[in-house]
């Protein structure tokens, strides 16, 4: 049988859109059962809180259950391993952390690639370090610290949340830039580190706004500086690192991860529910209770902060000789 011209390209042309037509099937019937959002810390902290405040709004817009997994270890590494070996179909997702940008760098052997193996979905949240000292503690501005710090080598110690945190590797940072001498003291998270900051044990405290803000408030601990590039609009009167360093930037990001080869349909559904919580106050105010301030964008903007920030944050880790323990 000889098919016409016209028939064979009204043939070809279908055959063409199937696979088209079947992505967005695909799209349209996502979620079809609970998704997971793995995290890969404890209840209770950033990620945890950050992943079910962004599951239970996915859930109430696409009216399936988002169930988050706490999955601790390893600086996260057991959780973003298991995304990693989950099936590519949208179901498994993984919260994003800043232990994602530091971790190829500090661990000497990891099971995956996480530029490779994990397909940035959305950024949500950028949140604040700050420097806290006690009040005991003879500076009141980071010049002052700087200064004490020259006239001092060696004498002033460091707190930090743990090793390879955002706190330490902004101190880190911090130390580099200015050329100072500080002895690190890391604890396992940020409350005892507050604890001993309180009781006068160490002097200074580079750690997650949250962890630090009731005190700051209160009175009982002095802040001299936030990290970000823009004062922290819950503390708009203490100033920015970078008034003082220009180019000073350090904050902690946040967002949503799938294995690789997720189909993109599935990514960028994800990723406009997501940003439309980004505009929705409510979302925004709770995000702004914990520090943070929104960090809109595509799958490749979230792409692009992940390499920039590795990059970054490589170099500094490098240049510490920080190792993980």
């Amino acid at each position: 049988m000889t098919i016409g011209r016209r028939t064979f390209l009204r043939l070809a042309a279908s055959t063409t859109a199937l696979p088209a037509l079947s992505a967005m099937a695909r799209a349209q019937t996502y979620p079809s059962r609970p998704v997971r959002i793995m995290v890969g810390a404890t209840p209770g902290g950033a990620y945890d809180i950050l992943a079910r405040l962004t599951g239970q709004w996915l859930s109430e817009r696409l009216g399936q259950t988002f169930v988050v997994e706490n999955r601790p270890g390893a600086g996260t590494n057991i959780a973003t391993e298991a995304v990693v070996r989950a099936s590519a179909d949208g179901y498994t997702l993984l919260m994003v952390g800043p232990d994602a940008m530091t971790n190829a760098t500090l661990y000497d052997k990891l099971n995956f690639n996480f530029i490779r193996d994990i397909a940035p979905v959305a950024s949500i949240t950028r949140q604040a370090n700050v420097i806290v000292v006690n009040p005991s503690f003879p500076v009141k501005t980071v010049p002052e610290l700087i200064a004490y710090a020259n006239v001092n080598p060696g004498k002033i110690n460091m707190a930090s949340p743990n090793i390879g945190s955002p706190g330490h590797v902004t101190g880190e940072l911090f130390k580099m830039i200015t050329g100072i001498e500080m002895v690190h003291v890391p604890y396992r998270g940020g409350a005892p580190a507050i604890t001993d900051l309180l009781a006068g044990q160490v002097q200074v405290f580079f750690g997650g706004l949250p962890v630090s803000i009731e005190y700051i408030k209160a009175g009982t601990l002095r802040a001299l500086a936030v990290t970000t590039a823009m004062r922290s609009k819950v503390l708009p009167d203490i100033p920015t690192l970078n008034e003082f360093l220009p180019g000073f930037e350090s904050s902690t990001l946040f967002g949503i991860g799938a294995p690789r080869n997720t189909p993109t349909e599935i990514i960028d559904r994800i990723n406009k529910e997501i940003n439309a919580a980004l505009t929705d106050p409510g979302f925004k105010s709770r995000l702004a209770d914990l520090g943070g301030t929104v960090a809109a964008g595509s799958p490749s903007d979230f792409a692009k902060l992940i390499a920039d920030e590795t990059e970054k944050w490589a170099k500094v880790i490098r240049f510490a000789n920080i190792k993980a323990m």
